[in-house]
């Protein structure tokens, strides 16, 4: 499988002179409103700003997997304000250069218009551009979808772009439980995945969801998500734990597809297509570096796919062992099958800020990245 071979970054070096590169910064988990309450703190605003600074890294576009509120209850308004506030920072880039996906906590209630307060403040597609800001004309690489689904090319690398939704069969969620914990996709979703999948074989496919597929990365298994209290009993853990409601049990991981509890729908499929999706990345569990619950790390590889763990941005969503603030950047190469993945600690709590060389890695692609970056704009070394 491409992913069979695992490397430590130094020694996969790109040869040659100044190979054209294109640069991906993956974050998620802001959780905005919290760390703007309990630190005070500019979770995002301090990621974008330490990202451009002269002591950072360079960026073509960024990913952010979602859950950019940090309300226990429904998003509102003034923290979209907020997010619009802090993604004002920008300096080398703009908006339009980061392409979004929402996170449970940034569902709206079960008796809400769908995704109503993402779409307004957040809005991929650009339907609230006096909200968000976003001109959807300005984007590098076009998108091709809606709000809850949508695609993007970048050379013959083709990314696929999944958020979380209600679950309509879920009677208690956003505002009754603090949010459904288990992932969740639709059927439309579910099946426009696979037929894009299937229909781009020539293409290295990148797949985001702000949750990881089951039993891939640290804590992802089921149960996992929670941990039991001296009598044996269930109770919170990386996610919180609320008896006789909602699916704690998927707390940590994709559960929900086409209303079908832990279907595998995914899992069977990459199964059965081994190496047709490259990498997916998720988010959603905030855990340690260090920390390898279930016997899995943060980069795991299953079924020929890389799966990567980027959260999250947020120091105060969990408990403090729990939240150290990170993200990753992903380095594709012009006619190299490897991109090259770093981790980059945004404060100093874990250890020391910058790059956390520990979780460097070559992944292994399963076919050479031919880059577009001359002809869309975009810099690039």
């Amino acid at each position: 499988m491409p992913c069979g071979s695992v490397l430590a970054a130094e020694n996969a070096k790109p040869k040659g002179e100044s190979p054209v590169r294109f640069r991906v910064w993956v974050f998620s988990d802001a959780h905005v409103g919290r760390d703007k309450k309990y630190g005070p703190r500019d979770s995002l605003a301090e990621a974008i700003s330490q990202s451009e600074s002269a002591s950072g890294f360079d960026w073509d576009i960024a990913l952010d997997l979602g859950d950019m509120s940090g309300d226990v209850g429904l998003p509102k308004d003034p923290e979209g304000e907020e997010i619009v506030r802090q993604f004002g920072v920008l300096k080398k880039h703009r908006r339009e250069q980061i392409y979004d996906l929402s996170g449970n906590h940034d569902r709206s209630g079960l008796d809400e218009p769908q995704a109503w307060w993402w779409r307004k403040w957040i809005d991929p597609t650009g339907e609230h551009i006096e909200f968000s800001h976003i001109d959807a004309a300005k984007r590098p690489f076009p998108i091709d979808g809606t709000w809850e689904r949508y695609s993007f090319r970048v050379g013959n690398v083709l990314f696929l772009m999944m958020s979380d939704i209600n679950e309509p069969t879920q009677k208690v969620g956003r505002g009754t439980l603090g949010g459904n914990p288990s992932g969740v996709i639709s059927g439309e979703t579910f099946r426009w995945w696979k037929r894009m999948v299937e229909q781009n074989p020539s293409s290295i496919i990148i797949c985001a969801h702000h949750y990881m597929l089951k039993n891939t990365t640290t804590a992802s298994g089921e149960w996992e998500g929670m941990r039991r209290d001296e009598k044996g009993g269930w109770r919170d853990g990386y996610h919180g734990y609320y008896e006789g409601k909602g699916t704690p049990q998927g707390a940590s991981y994709l559960y929900w597809v086409d209303s079908r509890q832990d279907s595998g729908a995914l899992e069977n499929f990459l199964g059965a297509s081994p190496g047709r999706v490259a990498l997916w990345l998720g988010a959603h569990t905030h855990t340690a570096p260090g920390d390898t619950c279930g016997g899995k790390s943060h980069i795991e590889c299953r079924w020929g796919t890389t799966f990567i763990n980027v959260a999250g941005l947020t120091k105060y969503m969990g408990a403090a062992e729990n939240c150290v603030p990170r993200s990753w950047l992903l380095t594709f190469t012009d006619s190299s099958d490897e991109v090259t993945a770093q981790c980059y600690l945004h404060t100093s709590d874990y250890a020391t800020q910058g790059w956390y060389p520990k979780f460097d890695r070559v992944i292994k692609l399963p076919k050479q990245f031919r880059t577009p970056l001359a002809k869309a704009g975009v810099a690039g070394e």
